[in-house]
């Protein structure tokens, strides 16, 4: 994996306690987005750890930037509290997943190996802030847009349940199925949707109005 953080510290933190885990290995790192973008064509990692605020090119785009040139590479990008904003462009960029800086080390971990075997990594405080930025607007559901009219009705059932923030477990007990099944209705509503992970099939059941803010808990 990759390390891009513009503090030398707090890529020497990472690097030491993400090289100590089994079956990790810290190949790279980079100072600036722009750095990340080369170091990334360069080493091709499975994940890269990425800062949000960066000189030259902030996180944002360096995301952008490697999506297009690899889709395979998974990007969790390190956030904060006061930058709810930048969580929506991070996913619309291609981000996998978003951890908070004061995140316990454990977390951390987990964080990469999640993403790593090619899950997204959102959690329910993310979620949950989606759901705040999404309650702005009207809650009257909208005409599902073509991109949803291929989709079953099962897997609607199901891309809602993703939208709330549950596990495939969770989803599984809530639906009465297994949990197999619906890892497999899942793969099936990215692969209609034509996104990359569960973050991004987030936004589109909350914008194309699948999803509205008071069908939730």
């Amino acid at each position: 994996m990759v390390i891009a953080d513009d503090q030398a510290m707090v890529r020497a933190g990472f690097a030491a306690l993400l090289g100590a885990q089994e079956g990790i290995d810290v190949v790279g790192e980079a100072r600036d987005g722009e750095e990340a973008v080369e170091v990334v064509r360069e080493l091709a990692p499975d994940v890269v750890l990425m800062d949000v605020r960066m000189p030259v090119l902030d996180g944002i785009e360096a995301t952008r930037r490697i999506a297009e040139y690899d889709t395979s590479v998974r990007v969790i990008m390190l956030t904060t509290f006061d930058i709810d904003d930048y969580v929506f462009a991070a996913i619309r960029a291609g981000a996998s997943g978003f951890l908070l800086k004061d995140a316990l080390p454990a977390e951390l971990v987990t964080a990469v190996r999640v993403v790593a075997r090619g899950d997204a990594l959102l959690a329910p405080s993310v979620t949950r802030r989606m759901i705040e930025r999404f309650a702005t607007v009207p809650a009257v559901r909208r005409p599902a847009p073509e991109v949803l009219a291929g989709l079953t009705d099962r897997e609607r059932e199901v891309l809602v349940q993703v939208a709330s923030g549950k596990t495939n477990l969770e989803i599984a007990h809530t639906l009465f199925i297994a949990e197999q099944t619906v890892k497999t209705h899942v793969s099936r509503v990215l692969g209609k949707l034509g996104v990359r992970d569960r973050a991004q099939a987030v936004v589109v059941a909350y914008e194309s109005g699948l999803v509205v803010p008071s069908a939730q808990d």
